[in-house]
């Protein structure tokens, strides 16, 4: 029977750093950053909300001498570093309204992630629930076209706003990429939209200017043809942008932060989280255990799937789906991160193994823009056990 071609197209999208809801999920994870650098005991669920000059702290931490960070000075210091800068922004880091509503973590919920602490058959899980981790070997990032791109072209458009090279461009901005693909490859992008908050500049200079950096930005990927549609500012002017356009809330760009779309989400959000709770950290594991088993040669694309009971250290199912793409069988995938020592997914081994409470040479902060995935100064990118993948399996082969 012949292979069924399924040719479809799929289209991701991603935000800028100046985006309402990324520059609150940027200020929850400076702050977390700040409570990890003071005690990296620390337990934090942070949620920022942004408005019109607001900014609104809420949630829960405990950290030991919190009263000594000055979360409203985290918050100023992150909207200025974004880009706004200027009352002309109506949000500016100097001029907007701050409340904090912070408080202690609930001891009901403290409970059964403190008295095992550090212990790894004792720590249990901060929440109950279901996290995915995903990978393939479509692009050197291990993510789908759709979204390692629209990152890629909003990254570039950073650097020009704050180099000046456009020096026109403000800091919301938002990409999307569809992508043709055909027997499970991705053929060709059949359609680009960039929405780039700028200053009051002719449209046809915005045009212009923008177009030709999607361009040197996309030929190089050779999926660009003749047929390909750009969508540049498409409502034909975008001057009023960030929290002053639409408000802005912590963890409401879960798929941009992810994956674009493409396999499974468990629902939960990241930034604002510290690493006891496994919405953050064993999505992150499951990455790492996908993004390995990609990189060893094991299939072209990885699904993980972990759950927990909150309190429980050891995850209650582990699941692995390579989409038919598996060079052995899932089952034999899945035994052996259920029962070999290479993985481990309880809450405190994977902190431990991580580095999740102490970051070194990146911070939480950076992953609260263009995706948590994909950028090789986090550790969970890492394909350090692809070797040993490896040969674990053929060893399994030739007994």
């Amino acid at each position: 029977m012949s292979k069924i071609r399924n040719p479809h197209v799929f289209t991701s999208e991603s935000v800028g750093k100046g985006h309402p809801d990324k520059v609150c999920d940027q200020i929850s994870d400076a702050i977390l950053d700040a409570c990890l650098k003071k005690d990296p005991r620390s337990r934090v669920a942070c949620e920022t909300l942004a408005g019109f000059n607001l900014v609104v702290n809420v949630g829960e931490i405990t950290c030991q001498d919190f009263d000594s960070i000055d979360t409203e000075a985290v918050a100023r210091k992150t909207v200025r570093d974004i880009g706004y800068d200027c009352s002309e922004l109506q949000f500016c880091h100097d001029s907007f309204e701050y409340i904090s509503r912070i408080h202690g973590q609930s001891p009901d919920i403290s409970q059964g992630v403190t008295e095992g602490e550090g212990r790894y058959d004792e720590q249990g899980a901060g929440d109950q629930g279901m996290m995915f981790g995903y990978a393939t070997d479509e692009t050197p990032e291990m993510l789908p076209v759709p979204i390692a791109l629209s990152h890629r072209l909003l990254e570039r458009f950073e650097m020009l706003r704050k180099a000046g090279t456009i020096d026109y461009l403000r800091p919301d901005a938002k990409a999307q990429i569809s992508v043709h693909y055909d027997d499970g490859k991705p053929r060709r992008i059949t359609s680009v939209v960039l929405s780039h908050q700028t200053d009051q500049i002719s449209p046809d200079r915005i045009q212009k200017d923008i177009s030709n950096v999607i361009h040197e930005e996309l030929a190089p990927t050779g999926l660009l043809d003749n047929e390909t549609r750009f969508y540049v500012n498409p409502t034909g002017s975008f001057i009023l942008g960030g929290p002053f356009a639409d408000a802005g809330l912590t963890g409401r760009k879960i798929i941009v932060d992810t994956y674009g779309g493409v396999g499974s989400h468990g629902g939960g959000a990241f930034s604002g989280k510290d690493p006891s709770k496994v919405d953050r950290s064993a999505a992150y594991y499951a990455r790492y255990v996908a993004r390995n088993i990609v990189a060893a040669g094991l299939a072209s694309k990885c699904e993980i799937q972990v759950a927990y009971a909150i309190g429980v250290a050891k995850p209650l199912s582990i699941n692995v789906d390579t989409y038919g793409t598996g060079n052995v069988a899932d089952k034999a995938i899945q035994g052996m991160l259920e029962e070999s020592d290479l993985f481990d997914f309880r809450p405190a081994a994977i902190i431990d193994q991580l580095g999740l409470m102490t970051p070194s040479g990146w911070r939480y902060e950076d992953t609260a823009a263009y995706g948590h995935f994909g950028r090789e100064l986090f550790p969970w990118e890492k394909t350090d056990r692809a070797e040993m993948l490896k040969n674990d399996f053929k060893k399994i082969k030739a007994a």
